[in-house]
C-alpha cells in the first residue's frame, strides 16, 4: 500500500445558477463593451478610445475580387457610392473589421438573452441595442441596400498596380487608424479610410443567410419592444419585413458573408430564413399585426427545406437552426399554423444535434461533444450547452440537462488542457489572447488588462499551431518561451496560449454571444424552477 499523495481541490464556488451564471453574463457583455468602435466607446475598459472617426463618411466599393488563394486582391477596388455613415458597432474580433454577417448573429443572441430571463439587466439591453444600432446603419432603407462589411482585411493588388495594405497587416490600437494622414493612392489609405461593401447592389436580392438573421434581430428587438414603445416595435418590424422580402430564395454561388469569403466559409441558409420568420410571426403577434400567420407557415416552410438539406449542423454562426425551431414552436404553441412543418419535426430535430454532440462526447476521454481539431470547438461546445437548454423549453424534459453541463464544464477548464476558454473565468484561462487593444494596452503575462468575458477558439488541430503569428509592434506574450499546454497535447488537437495563435485564442463576437445565450438559458433555469425560458 503506497502512502496518500496530499492535493489540494481547486477552489470553487457553489450558489444558485442565477447568481453564478449571471455574473458570467456581465462578464461577456463587458467584452463586447471592449469590442466597441466610433465614438460610443467605454473608457472603462482597456482604456478605450474613440475610433474609426472616418467611418462616419465611408465610401462604397464594388465587391472585391480576389485571386485563387484569396491572398491578393486581382485589381484595384473600383468606387461606388458615398458617403455613408457606418460608425460604431462592434469589431468583429481580435481586429477591427466589422462584420453584418457575425454582427447581425452576435446582437440577435444578446437580444434573445434579453428576452430569456426576467432580469437581464440595464447593461445587456445597451449593449444588444449597440448592436441593433449598427446594423440599422448597414441597412439603407432609402435605397433598400444592404451593407455587409466595413474594412478590408486582405489587400495588395495582384497587377502591381498598387499595393493596399489591410487591416489584417498592420498591428496597432484603434485610435491610431485616425491619426493617419493620407491621401487616395497610399499604401495606408484604405486603414484610415474604410472601404464598405454592398451585400447586393440598391433594391437587388440579398443573400438569404444575411436576409435571414438581419431580419430576426430586427424582429427580436420588436418583441422586447412591443409592450413599452410599440411605435419604435413596428418600426423595427417593418425594417425586418424589408430586409426579409429582399432574400435571394434560388442563390448560386457563394453565400454573402464576408470579403473574402473564407473569412467565414458558410453554405448554410434555409436556417436563417426559418429564423427570420420565426421572429417576424413573434413580433407579429406581440403587436397584433396580420401577417403573423403567412410568417408563420413561412418559417414552416423554410424549415421544411433545412430538414431537407445537405446543410444540417449544430448551433452557431454557420448554423442557427436550434434557435429558430425553438422559437417556431413557440408559433405553433401560440395557434399558429406552421404548413409545412410539424412540432414533433423540429423537436426531433433538436434530438438530430444534441444525439450527434453526445456521439461524439462518448467517443471522447474528456466528453468533448464538439470536434476540437477543426475551428470553433468552444463555441460549438456552448452552443451544445444551449440546444440542450433550449430543448428543455420546448419539451419539458431534463433528459440532455447532465450533457450540457457537461458541454459547459468542458469549455470552463474540464478539458486535456485545464484551461477554461471563458478569459477572466477559472483559475487557469487565456492571458495572452491575439487581441490587439488588451495586447498594447497594459502590461502582459496578466499582470494587466484582462479580456474578461471574451470567448476563444480553444483547441485547434495540432498541425495548425506551428508557428504563432508575428507582426511589427506585437507585445511578446508570454514572455517566457514554450508552452506549457503542449504536454497535453493529443488526439490531433493542441492548444497554446500565444498572441499569435489567432487559432487557439483569438477572442470573437459570435464565440461570446453563443456562451453568452447558453449561460443566460441556464441562469434562467432558476428563475422557472422547471424551464429554461
Amino acid at each position: 500500500m503506497t502512502d496518500p499523495v496530499p492535493e489540494t481541490s481547486p477552489t470553487f464556488r457553489v450558489a444558485p445558477a442565477g447568481e453564478l451564471f449571471g455574473k458570467v453574463v456581465q462578464d461577456n457583455v463587458r467584452f463586447f463593451r471592449a469590442q466597441r468602435d466610433g465614438a460610443d466607446v467605454d473608457a472603462d475598459v482597456l482604456r478605450r478610445k474613440p475610433s474609426h472617426l472616418a467611418d462616419r463618411q465611408a465610401t462604397v466599393y464594388d465587391r472585391p475580387a480576389y485571386d485563387e488563394d484569396a491572398e491578393r486582391l486581382l485589381e484595384p477596388l473600383k468606387p461606388l457610392s458615398g458617403p455613408v455613415d457606418v460608425s460604431g458597432g462592434w469589431f468583429d474580433a481580435g481586429d477591427f473589421l466589422k462584420f453584418t454577417h457575425t454582427a447581425s448573429y452576435s446582437t440577435a443572441n444578446l437580444l434573445l438573452a434579453q428576452r430569456t430571463t426576467s432580469d437581464s439587466g440595464e447593461e445587456l439591453a445597451e449593449e444588444a441595442r449597440h448592436g441593433l444600432d449598427w446594423l440599422d446603419k448597414m441597412w439603407d432603407e432609402s435605397s433598400r441596400t444592404l451593407y455587409a462589411q466595413v474594412g478590408i482585411g486582405v489587400g495588395d493588388t495582384d497587377d502591381g498596380s498598387g499595393d493596399v495594405r489591410s487591416d489584417h497587416d498592420v498591428w496597432r490600437l484603434p485610435e491610431a487608424d485616425d491619426a493617419l494622414d493620407v491621401e487616395p493612392g497610399d499604401r495606408d489609405y484604405m486603414i484610415k479610410h474604410r472601404p464598405v461593401f454592398r451585400a447586393a447592389p440598391p433594391g437587388e436580392p440579398i443573400s438569404p443567410n444575411l436576409a435571414g438573421r438581419v431580419a430576426a434581430a430586427f424582429a427580436l428587438a420588436a418583441q422586447l419592444d412591443a409592450e413599452d414603445d410599440p411605435e419604435r416595435a413596428r418600426e423595427e418590424l417593418e425594417k425586418a419585413t424589408q430586409v426579409y422580402a429582399l432574400a435571394d430564395t434560388s442563390p448560386k454561388g457563394q453565400l454573402v458573408t464576408a470579403f473574402p469569403h473564407g473569412f467565414y466559409p458558410e453554405s448554410s441558409w434555409e436556417d436563417d430564413m426559418e429564423y427570420g420568420a420565426a421572429e417576424l410571426a413573434l413580433a407579429g403577434e406581440a403587436l397584433g399585426d396580420d401577417r403573423t400567420q403567412e410568417w408563420s407557415e413561412l418559417a414552416g416552410h423554410w424549415a421544411k427545406q433545412y430538414l431537407s438539406s445537405d446543410n444540417l449542423g449544430t448551433l452557431g454562426l454557420g448554423d442557427v437552426s436550434a434557435l429558430a425551431h425553438a422559437d417556431l414552436a413557440e408559433v405553433i404553441d401560440d395557434g399558429k399554423s406552421s404548413g409545412e412543418v410539424s412540432r414533433d419535426q423540429l423537436v426531433a430535430d433538436l434530438e438530430r444535434q444534441l444525439e450527434l454532440g453526445k456521439a461524439r462526447a462518448e467517443r471522447d476521454p474528456f466528453r468533448a461533444g464538439a470536434v476540437y481539431t477543426d475551428f470553433d470547438s468552444v463555441p460549438h461546445a456552448f452552443g451544445l450547452a444551449a440546444t440542450a437548454q433550449l430543448y428543455r423549453r420546448v419539451t419539458g424534459d431534463s433528459d440532455y440537462d447532465a450533457f450540457a453541463t457537461q458541454q459547459r464544464n468542458w469549455a470552463l477548464g474540464a478539458n486535456a488542457w485545464g484551461s477554461s476558454f471563458v478569459i477572466g473565468e477559472g483559475s487557469s484561462f487565456p492571458h495572452c489572447p491575439e487581441h490587439q487593444a488588451v495586447n498594447l494596452a497594459g502590461s502582459l503575462n496578466g499582470k494587466g488588462d484582462v479580456l474578461v468575458g471574451g470567448v476563444v477558439n480553444g483547441p485547434n488541430a495540432s498541425a495548425k499551431l506551428k508557428e504563432p503569428n508575428s507582426l511589427p509592434n506585437m507585445r511578446t506574450c508570454p514572455v517566457e518561451k514554450g508552452n506549457p499546454f503542449s504536454v497535453f497535447d493529443g488526439h490531433g488537437g493542441g492548444y497554446t496560449d500565444d498572441v499569435g495563435a489567432w487559432q487557439t485564442v483569438e477572442p470573437a463576437d459570435d464565440f461570446t454571444a453563443t456562451a453568452l445565450l447558453s449561460f443566460s438559458l441556464s441562469a434562467a433555469v432558476e428563475d422557472t424552477g422547471s424551464s429554461a425560458s
